[in-house]
């Protein structure tokens, strides 16, 4: 009535009450009447804001990609906004005008700059992974931003939701994935083929190097049986070097014992001879006849025998003999028993 209205407004907006050209109250969360001929009512929301965007940028190889995400601020300073643009509102507390949507564009403008530099610098697959390097060049480039300055807001993030080429070239690219991962299984399978074969040549080498090594310690133990065997051999031969000695020795001391036995021989036969040659020198001139009656045998055979014999020697001087039957009978018999 008669121009005088009211006006509510919420916690999360700030107020900026302006009466004829000068600010009379400000704050969040206002609730006043007022003068509409001489007033002007600015209302700003504090509360954050979710910015969704889509760019599509070329790469360093002249491909087009498709960058979609979203950036987070909140109005920070509500008063230089103000001064920036137009955020008044009507009796009714609805905007005169939509500037809210410049600053959505202004803050969409700067994240495109600043990821249209780094996009344009590198080559389509590694744009397809940079995710990460995108969201941190669009913090870089807002913050950095001196028109962001000015418009007083506060950039909360920045999140890439997706990096995606053509139709064609995603096609491409998966083919071309698919080949590089079918290399990679094919060098992976070489590569275990490899292994197994380098694993069976090391086995192999073991193998060699223990029978290299039985061979070394049986040639070891020939030798050492070779060097046991010379040594016995030695030590046979020694022994029966020994024994040869002993042996010579034994017959040089035989050879002196028989030789010393031969001249006890000797020496008692000469002694012998010479006892007999002593002995029977007295008889040597004398005539045997005189030896056999010193005999004084007295066998009657004997004597007969004598007999005969000188009967023998004086053959000549006797003209006849006669002997008797029962002399030779008697002579021929056996000496009667006593």
């Amino acid at each position: 009535m008669f121009g005088i209205k009211h006006i509510k407004f919420d916690a999360m907006t700030f107020v900026l009450h302006f009466k004829n050209g000068a600010i009379k109250r400000e704050g969040r969360g206002l609730s006043f009447f007022y003068f509409s001929p001489n007033s002007s009512i600015v209302a700003i929301p504090m509360g954050s804001n979710d910015l969704p965007f889509i760019f599509a940028e070329s790469t360093n190889d002249y491909q087009s990609v498709n960058i979609q995400g979203q950036i987070s601020y909140k109005i920070g300073r509500p008063k230089e906004l103000a001064d920036v643009l137009d955020f008044t509102v009507t009796d009714y507390g609805t905007y005169k005008k939509n500037d809210i949507e410049k600053l959505n564009q202004r803050i969409i403008n700067e994240a495109q700059t600043a990821t249209s530099s780094y996009i344009h610098g590198i080559k389509l697959k590694d744009a397809i992974r940079s995710a990460k390097a995108i969201e941190e060049r669009i913090l870089e480039g807002l913050k950095s931003s001196p028109a962001i300055g000015m418009l007083g807001i506060e950039i909360l993030g920045a999140n890439i939701l997706g990096i995606s080429a053509t139709p064609e070239m995603a096609r491409a690219l998966e083919t071309d994935t698919r080949e590089k991962l079918q290399q990679e299984a094919d060098q992976a399978i070489y590569e275990r083929r490899n292994f197994a074969v380098e694993q069976e040549r090391r086995i192999k080498e073991t193998e060699l190097n223990t029978e290299i090594a039985v061979e070394e310690k049986r040639k070891q133990i020939a030798e050492k049986k070779m060097e046991s065997d010379v040594q016995k051999a030695d030590n046979d031969r020694k022994l029966r070097e020994m024994k040869v000695e002993a042996d010579i020795a034994l017959e040089n001391q035989r050879k002196e014992l028989i030789a010393q036995k031969t001249a006890n021989d000797k020496q008692e036969a000469e002694t012998q001879g010479f006892v007999i040659e002593a002995t029977l020198k007295p008889y040597k001139d004398i005539d045997w006849k005189t030896l056999t009656a010193l005999n004084n045998n007295p066998d009657p055979k004997f004597n007969i025998a004598l007999a005969f014999r000188q009967l023998a020697e004086n053959a000549d001087k006797i003209g006849n003999l006669n002997i008797s039957p029962e002399l030779l009978e008697s002579l021929l018999k056996d000496k009667p028993e006593a």
